[in-house]
């Protein structure tokens, strides 16, 4: 394995810390929380941390009043907050008792809707936060052509990422799946089966980057369209799932009410779709999909104050990611050749949907103009221009 790598929310987690008693970094399991951690926390002697998924260290909290008393003036931090949401309800009155901020630093591989105890109970005391699996600008080295397809192979899970070998990204990527199906969501308390699990996933990842039909997905596990969509939400909230609604910004046009569903990290796609190689990823009909996966996670992470959405007409017109921040609107469309080329249809939602500015982003090296107010630009160009609005 090689040397941490530097993640972009590093400052944000210490600011919150700073400003709020507690501090949550939640995310899908293994996209680098506790190495983060570990990175914020060494070299404090004030800081203590403590794995709950280690009984001995949950033991510790048998008492948590009186652990809490004990080191409170530490830095606590919590991994794998989840095995033990009781404990929010004392983390609340140590809290109130004390009144200082930086008290509590919390890993969670769910969201806060499946911790909901610690929205209720730690309401106006914590930040939440979103680590994600790496990012383009992220890597390590030099972020070349051939770094960025390495990540769009293998996605941004770390052990992914960083393998020695494509044989030994996917094999992590496989053991991963099936420790989530077999070991994480029972751990979570859900009794849905493995093997129904599974399937409901491969299925969505054959529809990957498609509008939801809730009741085709039904039809074919044989299950009712609410069963659906707790799945979807199942995933969802573990961070393994975007469901991206729909931009409705014009409402004399008849527009797609249904969302599009993506798997997030692509070397997860790719191993549920049994793509190993580059070579068996340029001949997939994913291929185009994937693409669109790898920009919208990129864009949305790097600028998460911007709402994103997508725009599709009744009529075909689309645009693969809208975000929309006050009356702003800026658009990214997806394109895969290094010669990216848009149809008339995407001019039509431009205009539609009142877009300030546009993007093809395209595994190109440099940035050029397509027409008047669009312009074909690498990822870390679109994402630093965005940045500027």
């Amino acid at each position: 394995m090689q040397s941490y790598v530097p993640r972009f929310i590093t400052d944000k987690v210490e600011d919150r810390l700073r400003a709020m008693p507690a501090v949550a970094i939640l995310g899908p399991r293994q996209c680098g929380k506790t190495t983060l951690a570990a990175a914020l926390l060494s070299g404090r002697a004030d800081a203590l941390y403590l794995d709950l998924e280690r009984a001995a260290d949950r033991n510790k909290l048998q008492d948590p009043e009186a652990f809490f008393e004990l080191n409170g003036d530490k830095l606590i931090c919590l991994d794998e907050i989840q095995r033990l949401p009781e404990i929010f309800a004392e983390m609340r009155s140590f809290i109130d008792r004390k009144g200082t901020n930086g008290r509590f630093l919390i890993l969670g591989s769910a969201s806060p809707d499946l911790i909901r105890q610690s929205s209720e109970t730690l309401a106006g005391r914590i930040a939440y936060l979103e680590l994600t699996p790496f990012l383009f600008p992220e890597i390590d080295g030099p972020r070349s052509s051939e770094g960025l397809r390495n990540l769009w192979l293998r996605g941004g899970f770390p052990r992914s990422f960083l393998a020695e070998s494509e044989e030994d990204s996917y094999q992590w990527r496989e053991d991963f799946i099936r420790t989530f199906l077999e070991r994480d969501i029972p751990n979570l308390g859900i009794g849905i089966p493995a093997r129904r699990l599974e399937r409901f996933w491969q299925m969505c990842a054959h529809v990957h980057g498609q509008l939801l039909n809730r009741s085709k997905l039904g039809e074919s596990l044989g299950v009712s369209h609410h069963t659906i969509d707790s799945y979807l939400a199942l995933l969802e909230q573990t961070y393994l799932l975007r469901v991206l609604q729909p931009c409705h910004p014009n409402v004399k046009k008849r527009l797609v009410k249904s969302p599009k569903i993506y798997i997030r990290d692509t070397g997860l796609l790719h191993a549920l779709l049994g793509i190993q190689s580059q070579n068996d990823l340029l001949g997939h009909p994913a291929y185009g999909a994937s693409w669109e996966a790898f920009v919208i996670e990129n864009v949305i992470a790097a600028h998460r104050q911007w709402r994103p959405y997508f725009y599709r007409s009744a009529s075909g017109a689309e645009i693969d990611l809208v975000l929309e921040k006050g009356r702003k609107r800026l658009a990214v469309e997806a394109k895969a050749s290094s010669s990216p080329e848009v149809k008339r249809s995407f001019f039509n939602a431009l205009e539609d949907a009142k877009i300030d500015e546009a993007w093809i982003l395209a595994p190109v090296d440099e940035s050029y103009p397509y027409r008047k107010g669009v312009t074909v630009a690498p990822l870390e160009a679109v994402i630093r221009q965005i940045g500027q609005h």
